[in-house]
């Protein structure tokens, strides 16, 4: 079975079992679906917050301290139950590790999705060293090839010069 990154168990909330959930992955964390977390399955039987500060609680989990076994553990979704996505949307996990390119030129590889209020981005360490974000959206990704393991992007889009070597973080509105 394969498994996608639903968040980390945070800080408790409240007395009831419930807690934050850090770094999460909102589309996973709905009301009576079932993560796995520290060695078993349980079903998330509430979900409050936000999709960027979501609260849960997990069947099993009735009080403060039960919740607080938990902090720092991986909740986990299986890939088989997790919610169709569009054609156009892939998860992050799919993304991380894959090889970025631009014309055919290999310049890195993806190392993890960061979250912006406008939209999420591809940070990218680059082969030459340093890292570049790349913003997903048409513009920035030309393509991404889930069986090739590629991701063809348009540095134009991003402001990064040919040499794309330089140590600093570019994106979208760097100059």
């Amino acid at each position: 079975m394969t498994w996608l990154r639903a968040g980390r168990v945070g800080r408790p909330h409240g007395l009831d079992g419930s807690f934050h959930v850090t770094d999460p992955t909102p589309q996973l964390l709905s009301a009576g679906r079932t993560v796995f977390a520290s060695g078993s399955e349980r079903e998330i039987v509430r979900r409050a917050g936000t999709d960027a500060r979501p609260i849960v609680r997990l069947a099993g989990l009735e009080d403060r301290e039960a919740a607080q076994t938990l902090r720092g553990q991986e909740l986990l979704c299986s890939r088989e139950a997790a919610p169709a996505l569009p054609d156009d949307e892939w998860w992050a996990d799919d993304l991380e590790g894959m090889r970025v390119v631009t014309t055919g030129r290999l310049i890195g590889s993806v190392r993890r999705l960061e979250a912006f209020p406008s939209c999420e981005a591809l940070a990218v360490e680059l082969d030459a060293g340093g890292e570049l974000l790349v913003p997903l959206v048409a513009d920035a990704v030309r393509g991404v090839d889930l069986d090739r393991g590629e991701i063809e992007v348009a540095l134009d889009f991003v402001h990064a010069d040919s040499s794309v070597g330089a140590n600093r973080c570019r994106g979208p509105s760097a100059g």
